[in-house]
């Protein structure tokens, strides 16, 4: 045996031997299903009557001598000459160690990079031609999402050899980690990219259709989970601070809660934003960000004198400049996933309470307490569906709304006190 492969009689085969092989099991007469050349190559026709190259060789997996088969081509566009050629290569890289399937990948992987048709390379194109219609934003989050989740394992393929398998795996692992919503979006990114790798006549089908099924069904509820009291929320506060999380995240956190802005304007906040300077400190968040895009107008959050303290404190730690929570991980920031699996996993809350909670909470006690619909819906910068409302979207109704967040602030800081006011009793001796 040399490199798995045998080492017995070679070259047996003749063009004629061939020929006649084939029209006997075409026509049902042949006794053979298999016409060795020796070496372990031999020609094999399909039940669909296509005579194809096979070689069988032996590699060495953890240990254990596996028997496999490697398909070389059909014949007779894969001549008998060419198959031989072809099963001395595999035969040298087999006694290497090395598994010619997984060569063949690599080559033809190479070469699909020189021609521009990996799938990273249609998905850079696919981005490009979707951004004049995209704001900044939302193109940086599909970038960053296709190029965590995606890219790292279908990148360097051919779009032509990528498997519905392959695809439904990657959103998979998406929706396994919680982030269901983002696995939603990125398939289908990822369905777009392989609609133009279709127009361009790369593949015929599109494989990330059938990856629809691994994702989890919708929840009748439809709602985001949320605690909708304040010793609830209240004892949220307490156990992130005793919990063991990043100093970004803890801090994050807190700004989501006090100042119950959506998370994905939490991990992208710039300090140039924040204005500590007045009597009424102040976020500002560029219309650009925001989720309702066609305002002409920024979106004002009050900040609380709560809030505005530990920023002010958190800037002395981390600079003036940039990102509020820049990523340990080398990115600009922090990502949303972060935070949402601090939720989720460090704080217990799968089902419970997730960041978006913040705004329901807030949206529902402060209605509760008898604050203005209108000055709460202005608050979450929601689009309004009165005409009364929206006649307050030119940023009035400031007053009411320092009001409102100077409530909210003290009452979140009030009930993470909570714990410490609850009296102790010494219990009676059995």
């Amino acid at each position: 045996m040399d490199g798995g492969i045998s080492r017995r009689a070679i070259n047996k085969l003749t063009e004629p031997t061939i020929q006649a092989f084939i029209k006997k099991t075409k026509a049902g007469k042949a006794n053979k299903k298999k016409l060795s050349d020796g070496g372990a190559l031999y020609l094999t026709v399909t039940p669909a009557g296509t005579p194809v190259w096979r070689l069988k060789y032996r590699l060495s997996v953890d240990g254990k001598q596996e028997e496999r088969v490697y398909a070389l081509g059909v014949y007779p566009q894969i001549t008998l000459e060419a198959a031989r050629i072809q099963r001395d290569e595999i035969k040298a890289h087999v006694k290497a160690g090395r598994d010619p399937v997984q060569v063949k990948r690599l080559g033809q992987a190479a070469a699909s990079a020189a021609a521009g048709d990996t799938f990273s390379i249609v998905a850079a194109d696919w981005l490009a031609k979707n951004r004049p219609e995209w704001s900044d934003v939302h193109y940086d989050k599909s970038s960053r999402a296709l190029e965590r989740d995606v890219i790292p394992r279908i990148g360097k393929l051919p779009v032509s050899a990528v498997t519905p398998a392959m695809v439904a795996k990657a959103i998979e692992r998406i929706a396994e980690r919680g982030a269901v919503e983002t696995a939603k979006k990125v398939l289908q990114h990822v369905s777009g990219i392989f609609r133009l790798a279709q127009a361009r006549g790369l593949r015929l089908d599109n494989p990330a259709e059938a990856a629809h099924e691994v994702l989890p069904r919708k929840r009748q509820a439809g709602r985001m989970p949320a605690l909708l009291t304040f010793p609830e929320l209240g004892q949220v506060l307490r156990n992130a601070e005793a919990a063991r999380l990043s100093p970004a995240v803890r801090m994050a956190h807190r700004l989501c809660a006090f100042t119950v802005a959506r998370i994905s304007n939490i991990v992208e906040a710039e300090w140039k934003e924040f204005n500590f300077d007045s009597d009424r400190p102040e976020w500002v968040i560029p219309r650009t960000k925001m989720k309702a895009r066609d305002r002409a107008f920024d979106h004002k959050i009050v900040l609380s004198e709560e809030i505005a303290n530990e920023l002010r404190a958190w800037r002395q730690t981390m600079g003036s400049k940039g990102y509020l929570f820049p990523s340990p991980a080398g990115g600009e920031h922090i990502t949303r996933e972060s935070i949402e699996k601090a939720y989720r996993v460090t704080l217990g809350l799968a089902n419970k309470h997730s960041p978006h909670g913040w705004r329901s909470a807030f949206s529902t006690l402060a209605r509760d307490n008898g604050h203005e619909r209108d000055v709460v819906e202005l608050t979450l910068d929601h689009i309004h569906d009165t005409d009364v409302v929206r006649a307050y979207d030119r940023g009035q109704r400031l007053e009411q709304r320092i009001k409102l967040m100077t409530w909210w602030g003290q009452q979140l800081a009030q009930a993470q006190r909570g714990a410490d006011v609850v009296p102790l009793h010494a219990g009676k001796a059995a």
